[in-house]
């Protein structure tokens, strides 16, 4: 009697691990603004989109959120064009829709409207089989701010390595 071998394709074991932590930072967006709330959230993506995402190849300089009906939009996210693709590849800076909670979205986008505050894209990774953002609700720094916070870094660097010599 024959035995049925099973048409499914294993998973190798030995297959290398996937990069784990964020596939894009926006570094400057911590350097220009100061965060007072995060939430993540979901996005809403065609197939090529998620491709190129999961290549790393984005760029979250310069995006931003705006509400629009009742939803919030990430605009001026750059997801580079999928080199495998066909003619049907996604534009590289459309909007795309975020994925939230009703009343969280409603909670921003009245805070949107505040004077000086914004909504911006600080990480975008991989959870599980599904890309999400790290949204921050910022509120911009003056020139002096930087200035204060790049004197505190260096004091606190400085005294951390004395701390290290002198053991």
């Amino acid at each position: 009697m024959a035995t049925k071998t099973s048409r499914k394709a294993s998973k190798s074991k030995d297959a290398p691990a996937k990069k784990a932590g964020p596939i894009a930072v926006n570094r400057r967006a911590t350097y220009d603004y100061e965060i007072i709330e995060t939430v993540e959230a979901g996005l809403v993506l065609t197939g090529t989109e998620i491709k190129s995402i999961r290549n790393g190849k984005v760029d979250l300089r310069g995006a931003y959120a705006r509400e629009l009906k009742r939803e919030l939009w990430l605009e001026g996210m750059h997801l580079a064009i999928y080199e495998q693709g066909n003619t049907n590849n996604h534009e590289p800076k459309r909007s795309r829709k975020l994925l939230l909670h009703r009343k969280q979205a409603d909670d921003w986008g009245a805070q949107l409207t505040q004077k000086g505050l914004t909504v911006l894209p600080l990480r975008l990774y991989i959870k599980g089989r599904v890309a999400k953002v790290l949204l921050g609700l910022a509120k911009g720094k003056r020139r002096y701010d930087k200035k204060d916070n790049l004197i505190a870094r260096e004091a606190d660097r400085d005294i951390r390595r004395e701390l290290k010599g002198g053991r």
